[in-house]
């Protein structure tokens, strides 16, 4: 399949206003994949277009924030590990099973997820008491999240922030810089099952993936520049446009 370069160039704009969102907040998606479609690309070959697109842009965002001393490596190399797998095994399962419950069940958990952000008191940028432990349950909700973004994916950043601020007592940069790590390991997980199936057109990834570059940097730099301020609002706008588009848009 072929683009046109003034389509290549409008999908790398997509690319760079859905890595900036995605920084920040997460749901990048929602603008990537529309693109995709609105450019002729075919659903499947979208999806697996889309994956690779937003590696760049995560990858540049949680290079980001490690680099400001956000986010310990060390200490989320296992819980990595497992939601890579997961991923990668959600995304062979996925080809087999109904995922029709999900289309019900995500849209409110993701409203539950917004109420929480909305709600609940003192939300900052200040780290917390741990309500479980990182060694033993970092490894389970990234197995648990990794597999869900193989076989569905929508929401999966906000379900893992939600996660390390409400189990691991992260302040919301914090977590926001977390989610890119994990959220990288489980896009690498689907990856290795798309590109080998052939389901990338690489002409509009390269390019929507330059604009990630951009949009992922800058998004992240304007996380970190804010903090609570602006990620606490935007994860709950992001999930209930999230929620809406499952329930509502077909």
């Amino acid at each position: 399949m072929t683009l046109a370069p003034l389509v290549l160039l409008a999908l790398a704009g997509a690319g760079m206003l859905a890595g900036f969102v995605d920084a920040i907040a997460g749901g990048g998606g929602l603008i990537a994949l529309p693109a995709l479609l609105a450019a002729g690309v075919p659903p499947v070959l979208a999806l697996g277009t889309n994956k690779l697109q937003s590696v760049i842009g995560t990858a540049t965002a949680a290079f980001t924030y490690w680099q400001r001393g956000f986010v310990s490596l060390k200490a989320l190399s296992l819980g990595m590990i497992c939601q890579y797998a997961a991923s990668f095994v959600g995304a062979y399962v996925v080809r087999q099973i109904d995922t029709g419950v999900l289309a019900v069940a995500v849209p409110v958990a993701l409203i539950a997820i917004a109420l929480y952000f909305l709600i609940a008191p003192r939300l900052s940028d200040e780290d917390k008491h741990a309500r479980l432990s990182w060694t033993i349950f970092l490894p389970v909700m990234g197995a648990v999240i990794g597999f869900y973004d193989g076989i569905f994916g929508p929401g999966t950043g906000s379900f893992l922030t939600m996660g390390f601020v409400a189990l691991f007592g992260l302040g919301i940069t914090r977590a926001a810089g977390n989610t890119k790590i994990m959220n990288l390991a489980s896009n690498l997980g689907a990856l290795t099952l798309f590109i080998p199936s052939g389901d990338v057109l690489w002409p509009a990834a390269l390019a929507m993936a330059v604009g990630q570059i951009v949009g992922g940097y800058l998004g992240a730099l304007t996380g970190i520049r804010f903090g609570a301020k602006l990620i606490k609002p935007l994860v709950v706008v992001i999930s209930l446009i999230l929620a809406g588009k499952m329930l509502f848009v077909h």
